[in-house]
This record gives C-alpha cells, sequence and structure tokens, in this order.
C-alpha cells in the first residue's frame, strides 16, 4: 500500500525513534540532529528502520555520499530486529525511486529488504 502524507509522517517517527534505540544497543553515536546518522567504530553510518510488513528502506540520495555503510532494521514477527549492513555503493546500485509525489519525489531512493537479507551481512539480532 502506498503511503500518503499521514502514513508517511508516521513511518519517518518510528524510523528516527527506533534507529536511536538501536544506536544505543550496538554502541553507535548520534552524530546529526537531522538524521539518522551515527558513528560506530569510527565509520559514519545510517540505520534505516523497517517495520515487519515493510518490504523497503529509503534514504536521500545525498545521504549515501556521507556515510561509510547503510545498516537496515528489519522488524522480525517476534518483535525482534535482524540488523543487516551493505555499502554506500551496493546501495547505490540496487536502490530505485520513491513512486512519491510529494517532497520525498527525486530525493529519496529504495531498496528491496531481500537485497539485504541475501546480499547483505547480518551484524546482529537484538530485542528492544
Amino acid at each position: 500500500m502506498p503511503q500518503d502524507r499521514e502514513s508517511g509522517k508516521r513511518a519517518n517517527e518510528y524510523g528516527r525513534k527506533t534507529a536511536k534505540r538501536i544506536a544505543k544497543e550496538i554502541g553507535a553515536i548520534c552524530i546529526s540532529k537531522t538524521s539518522n546518522e551515527f558513528r560506530l567504530k569510527n565509520r559514519k553510518i545510517t540505520i534505516r528502520c523497517a517495520h515487519y510488513r515493510t518490504n523497503d528502506v529509503g534514504m536521500s540520495y545525498k545521504m549515501l555520499e556521507r556515510i561509510d555503510a547503510v545498516i537496515a532494521a528489519f522488524e522480525q514477527k517476534n518483535g525482534q530486529y535482524k540488523l543487516y549492513e551493505i555499502s554506500p555503493q551496493s546501495f547505490k546500485q540496487n536502490m530505485r525511486e520513491t513512486k512519491s509525489k510529494g517532497p520525498a519525489a527525486g530525493k529519496v531512493r529504495l531498496v528491496r529488504k531481500s537485497f539485504f537479507t541475501n546480499e547483505g551481512k547480518l551484524i546482529s539480532i537484538i530485542k528492544l
């Protein structure tokens, strides 16, 4: 089901809040007040979060230029999160544009959950 303005706002709030909680669990430190960017073991990372039935994670194209790794946190049916890591280059090679016609149009790119689970490195399984 496509997002509308309200569901997009809820997804954004969920992603920011959940990424901060995950960052704390894995020992990452927030380095931006406006985005999900963190420092983990001397690397700049972003943490992208998805509810159980969500099949994609997205981010702005510009963020890919600033980070060393993309960590996607996929909620599991049991409430745990599986964290997968890929490089910004892998994200770029596998991204597609959002179908948004709103503020995200032309700015946000998506990568499928299946790419992370098949090609990414499973780095942790956590319960918040």
